[in-house]
Formats: C-alpha cells, structure tokens, sequence
C-alpha cells in the first residue's frame, strides 16, 4: 500500500493554539475532522492515521516546537518507510497575505524555522503548502506577530483556505505535486480581496 505523510507545524500547548505559527497545525486539524479521524500522543508527535482511495495517510503534528520539527519528520519517514516523494509539510509564510496559498516542490525555507530544520535533517527535496499569514507588524516584531493569536475577523477570512487545504491533501494523496499545483495555485493568489469583494456585494 502507497503510504503518505502529511505534516503541520506548529507549536504544542493551549497558549499556541490558533497562533499564526500554528495555521499548519490547523489545516491538519481541518483534514482529520474532515476525515472523522483524532490525533494520538506517538513518539515526537501527535498522529492520526486514514487511508484515502486505498491510500496510507499519516498525519502528523510534530511536540517537538518548531525549530525542531526536522526530528519528527524524519522518525516517522523512516519509521513507516515513506519515500520523501509522498511527504507534504504545511507552513505558515508571512511573505503571503493572510489567506493566500502556495504549493512548492521543493526549495528554500524561506526563513521558516520549522522549514530550516526540516531541510538540514533530509535536504530541500519535499513538497510544501505555505499558508498566508500577512505580515502587518513593524520591523522586528516578526517573532510577537507568528506568536500571536488570529482575530475571529482572520479567522473567518481564514477559513475557506483552510477548507482548501483538505481538498490539496486529498488531491496531494491522489494525483501527485505536479498536478496539485497546477489546479491549486490559481486558486491561492488574492484570496482575501475576493473574500472581502463578495461580502461587500
């Protein structure tokens, strides 16, 4: 059976949750409720386990706080026997507006500290889906802005990425990176200026 890793990083403990550095946590979150499934307490992580079409999924959200979410990712590649092809890592970016999407092959972590730690542990080969996180905050204050908490405002412009963050998991499983990006990046630019377009109507 083809088997998947689907990881979302954030940090572990209430006084994260819904904290912009959490929105990968959250789009798991989104998936497994989805999916009718719960998060268990494994080794460097919380894990859910589906199967989607015949198809293995591991969900995991890594305990290990960010900067160290290369540990968990890898324990549980190697744990399962996972080809690096069929792991997919949800991040917040704030170099994206709040809503707005990008899924990547490979390449830099662009800053990310989960990302940086990720790529020293198994090298830049792997799939990514940056979620939008804005980056309204003055300089140096980028660490307070990650760490804060959405407003219900956010949370609701939020939302339908999230929900299409399922539906790109479900289509990762499925049909591939190359085919996931092509039907799904479109979809991920302006995102909150269409939002904000349809409410004023």
């Amino acid at each position: 059976m083809d088997k998947f890793l689907i990881v979302g990083l954030g940090n572990v403990g209430d006084e994260y949750d819904l904290t912009r550095h959490n929105t990968g946590f959250m789009v798991l979150d989104a998936f497994a409720k989805a999916s009718n499934i719960h998060f268990e307490d494994r080794r460097y992580g919380y894990v859910a386990e589906t199967s989607v079409r015949g198809r293995k999924v591991f969900l995991l959200k890594p305990s290990t706080y960010m900067n160290l979410s290369g540990n968990a990712v890898r324990y549980w590649l190697n744990k399962e026997n996972i080809d690096q092809q069929r792991l997919l890592v949800v991040s917040d970016d704030v170099a994206l507006p709040l809503g707005d999407f990008r899924l990547k092959a490979s390449g830099s972590n662009g800053g990310h500290n989960g990302l940086g730690h990720i790529q020293q542990l198994i090298g830049q080969q792997y799939a990514r889906l940056r979620m939008g996180v804005g980056n309204d905050y003055p300089r140096g204050s980028q660490i307070d802005w990650v760490l804060g908490r959405y407003s219900d405002e956010e949370l609701r412009l939020l939302q339908p990425s999230l929900d299409l963050g399922v539906e790109i998991i479900r289509s990762f499983v499925l049909s591939g990176i190359d085919v996931t990006m092509n039907q799904y990046n479109k979809l991920g630019k302006g995102r909150n200026k269409q939002q904000k377009h349809d409410d004023d109507e």
